[in-house]
């Protein structure tokens, strides 16, 4: 119901895949390879696939709901994508006595140029440890221009009434800010919203609060105000307000009745307006891998990176936990991003996590790793390539 699905059914879009739409274009517009490399912890099998995005188009990958989880395979078919690889990190545990993990992801998402989510603090984040500088707020992703590029977010809003103007600091996302207020949408679906006032900026794994307030906004007037969050479906032209600390006594202003506005939007000083993207943490930039990256632990890894001109997008998995392939670190891997031919790029979520679909012409998509569970892990969300 709001997976955003391509016009073009996947017989026409493999088609496209291997028909050159200029003269100066040769090759498939998205093709795939798989290779093996001599690290220093021993062999690591790459899996490549590789968009020029002058004739194909990067988009998300992800379930109807954002508190939900689907295969990286499952994700690409059902959206008729080329290609695919698993994306951000994501709620996958909960220290909270009585807390669900949600399965929503890190960082921000936009799907179809529209904003389905933003970041939770720093502190809340899954994963290992990012480069000095990083943040939650870091996407990759794609332009209005079809160029590929690594950028950072940032979340403006309001709430307006008659009682006050309280600024909007979450959309859609599993932890919000200490003092915070987020908002939740038809986009989050079902799952409580309790966690997201559980821990801190700095301690995930800190206690929830009591001190919340939940309101629901309905065509613009409060209808219903609550001392905890909640949880259910959320209709079309309903959102769903939540406060934690300074927050929930801002909201507890606001009674039944009341006339509300609320607005965000997901912003960035580049332009023009990213068409999708996906958070992961930076491991690349300017042509060359950050300082501060993890050069030890190996693992399975997924990345994604972008040539200069933006006109080239690479996604690979490496990998891991095995006899044939020992999996790299994360500085490697940014190093094999810049070997290809990127200029900036993010580390995804890994482990079991790791995973790549491609569809050869005429076929459905299929898993072209080893993923180190032995299966798909379901996870958040993912980058597709499309072919035009």
């Amino acid at each position: 119901m709001r997976i955003f699905r391509r016009c073009a059914a996947l017989a026409a879009a493999l088609t496209l895949l291997v028909a050159p739409v200029a003269a100066a274009s040769t090759g498939p517009a998205v093709s795939y390879r798989s290779y093996t490399v001599q690290t220093a912890h021993g062999p690591a099998v790459v899996h490549l696939v590789t968009v020029d995005l002058r004739r194909a188009d990067l988009g998300l990958l992800h379930p109807q709901d954002i508190a939900e989880r689907a295969t990286v395979s499952a994700m690409t078919t059902a959206q008729h994508a080329v290609a695919g690889v698993n994306g951000d990190f994501f709620n996958i545990s909960d220290a909270h006595p009585g807390i669900t993990p949600t399965g929503s992801s890190v960082g921000p998402e936009i799907a179809d140029g529209h904003d389905l989510k933003f970041a939770v603090p720093d502190g809340q984040r899954f994963g290992p440890g990012m480069p000095p500088g990083a943040s939650t707020k870091i996407v990759f992703g794609m332009g209005e221009d079809r160029r590929a590029r690594v950028s950072s977010l940032e979340l403006t809003g309001a709430i307006r009434s008659a009682k006050g103007v309280f600024d909007v600091e979450g959309l859609n996302q599993y932890a919000l800010p200490v003092d915070g207020i987020g908002v939740y949408t038809h986009d989050w679906g079902e799952v409580s919203r309790a966690r997201a006032a559980c821990g801190t900026d700095t301690d995930r794994e800190a206690a929830c609060t009591t001190a919340t307030e939940e309101v629901v906004v309905r065509d613009g007037v409060v209808t219903t105000e609550s001392g905890t969050p909640g949880a259910g479906e959320i209709p079309p032209g309903t959102v769903v307000l939540v406060g934690r600390e300074k927050g929930a006594g801002e909201l507890k202003a606001l009674d039944p009745g009341d006339h509300v506005s609320v607005g965000s939007r997901l912003r960035e000083a580049k332009v023009p307006p990213f068409e999708f993207a996906v958070g992961g943490f930076p491991i690349l930039a300017g042509g060359q891998p950050l300082s501060g990256l993890d050069a030890t632990t190996v693992a399975p890894r997924t990345a994604a990176g972008a040539s200069a001109d933006g006109r080239t997008a690479y996604l690979l998995t490496v990998d891991g936990r095995t006899t044939a392939s020992t999996g790299m670190s994360v500085a490697e891997v940014a190093a094999q991003l810049r070997s290809l031919g990127a200029a900036s790029g993010v580390n995804l979520d890994g482990g079991g996590s790791s995973a790549l679909a491609f569809a050869d012409p005429g076929q459905m998509p299929t898993v072209r790793n080893s993923p180190s569970d032995g299966i798909e892990r379901a996870v958040a969300n993912g980058v597709g390539a499309f072919s035009r």
